[in-house]
């Protein structure tokens, strides 16, 4: 196959038996549900554009294992122009969806252990490499989407893993058996868990001796047997419900987490690769940060692209564009959205190759590139709701703007520029709402702050990775101090 339709995904979906629940009660068909299925149409735009002769360029590769032409998302990048079209594909599908399109976590994820897994073989002699490599042509051939599954819901901060009070706040590996392993815990945050067919478990954090059972890597089916979804709840998520278009913003797409739970959850060895192996967790979570930290650079700017065309429309139609400070805010829009972009580049342009042969981002500029993503998202927003006005967030339903009697006088008073229908001035509004405050807020503004790490966590990684006594040698040498 190697490249699935989108028809072909959607119906895998339905094929697949989830254990979900969603505001208390069990989802027999995440498929069409509601609130769900703009998050399946966001990864199905990812088989879409494949599909599209021209998006073909960013949205395909040759596999290095088999020569055949596979999805991007299923990837193992060769060569520093993998990691530039990474991000510009991202920035493409942001763009396409104005949303979360939830494929960029296993993209990461399989780079990540890709690297990790060859050197842990030939140091230490396992299989793992070997056993993730039938994965990944497996992962390649059938096109699935996976999802990087890495933060645990960590209980008390203070304490190590093997300290909690309740030991399964990180993911453990709690029986070890001649055909595999049983695995119990969670995985918090999940994003688009529930449009993955398998799923690839990583550890959250640096493991030390003591925590060597929650040093572990796995792959396992999103719907095996001992796994629990409970969906997470959004900002205005119970719109979808309502049967409108308008009030939702972002009808068509959408993104969503999940909580992912482990309960004596069985994985066969040949799908495990890592397993105990605690001197090779701190580097697997953090090549997958810096993977991860790198796609920011790429599916932020893209929505930033969708919420900066919004503002701008929003001033049309409120009769504002004209104004020197509506034009400032704007142009500043763009040079932060820009400068999030040079970042995602930048890091992509300064990879390297490692062992196992593919390229790895430059860690360092890829936690500036998270480290700006954490802020400047904030300020665009901003900027956004200051351009659109208060009407934003204080506007009519739709219902009412339809009713026979009521709808006349929305209609008039609703009004901004006579040529603009008022329904366009509050589908424009909805959407810029949609983007900064309401669903997919999740994957523009909120997650913009902890989606692949806090924001301490990138410092800690510019601290470490940012070389300060090469700076002060540079200093002393052109101030004349001999030590």
């Amino acid at each position: 196959m190697a490249l699935k339709t989108p028809e072909q995904y959607e119906e895998s979906l339905r094929k697949m038996n989830f254990k979900i629940y969603l505001m208390g009660e069990r989802v027999e068909n995440p498929v069409d549900h509601p609130i769900i299925r703009p998050s399946m149409n966001s990864v199905k735009m990812t088989y879409a554009l494949a599909q599209n002769p021209q998006h073909e360029d960013l949205m395909t590769a040759t596999s290095h294992l088999t020569g055949k032409k596979i999805n991007r998302f299923c990837h193992i990048h060769r060569n520093t122009e993998d990691l530039i079209k990474k991000v510009k594909m991202q920035r493409l599908m942001g763009q396409k969806t104005g949303a979360c399109f939830q494929r960029c976590v296993g993209m990461d994820a399989i780079n990540a252990v890709d690297s990790v897994a060859f050197e842990m073989d030939k140091k230490l002699g396992t299989k793992y490499h070997e056993r993730f490599i039938k994965f990944l042509l497996m992962m390649q051939e059938e096109d699935l989407t996976v999802d990087g599954a890495m933060t645990d819901p960590k209980g008390d901060r203070s304490l190590s893993p093997g300290k909690q009070a309740d030991p399964d706040l990180y993911t453990r590996v709690v029986d070890k058996r001649k055909d595999g392993i049983v695995v119990r815990g969670a995985k918090a945050h999940q994003t688009g868990a529930l449009n993955s067919h398998w799923i690839l478990v990583m550890p959250t954090m640096t493991m030390t001796k003591e925590d060597s059972d929650y040093a572990l890597s796995f792959v396992a089916p999103a719907d095996a047997e001992g796994i629990l979804y409970i969906y997470g709840r959004q900002s205005c998520d119970t719109r979808k419900l309502e049967g409108g278009e308008i009030d939702v913003g972002n009808k068509q797409f959408g993104g969503h987490e999940a909580l992912m739970v482990f309960d004596n959850l069985f994985v066969p060895w040949e799908n495990v690769f890592m397993c105990g192996e605690y001197e090779y967790s701190g580097a697997l979570v953090e090549r997958f940060a810096g993977y991860h930290r790198q796609s920011y650079g790429g599916c932020k700017v893209g929505v930033g692209d969708v919420l900066i065309g919004a503002a701008a429309l929003a001033a049309d139609y409120n009769g504002a564009a004209k104004a020197s400070h509506i034009k400032d805010k704007l142009i500043e829009m763009m040079h932060l959205n820009e400068t999030l972009y040079a970042c995602g580049i930048a890091c992509s342009a300064e990879g390297h190759q490692t062992s196992s042969g593919n390229y790895l981002i430059d860690l360092l500029l890829a936690n500036v590139c998270k480290q700006n993503v954490t802020r400047l998202p904030y300020e665009i927003a901003r900027l956004a709701e200051d351009i659109a006005g208060g009407l934003m967030v204080t506007m009519a339903s739709e219902q009412d703007l339809r009713h026979p009697e009521i709808g006349k006088i929305v209609e008039k008073y609703f009004k901004g520029v006579a040529s603009v229908p008022t329904e366009h001035r509050c589908r424009v509004l909805r959407l810029i709402e949609n983007i900064t405050l309401g669903t997919a807020a999740v994957g523009y503004r909120t997650e913009s702050m902890h989606g692949a790490g806090s924001p301490q966590a990138q410092r800690i990684m510019i601290s470490r990775q940012g070389n300060l006594d090469h700076k002060k040698k540079l200093a002393k040498e052109i101030a004349g101090i001999k030590d």
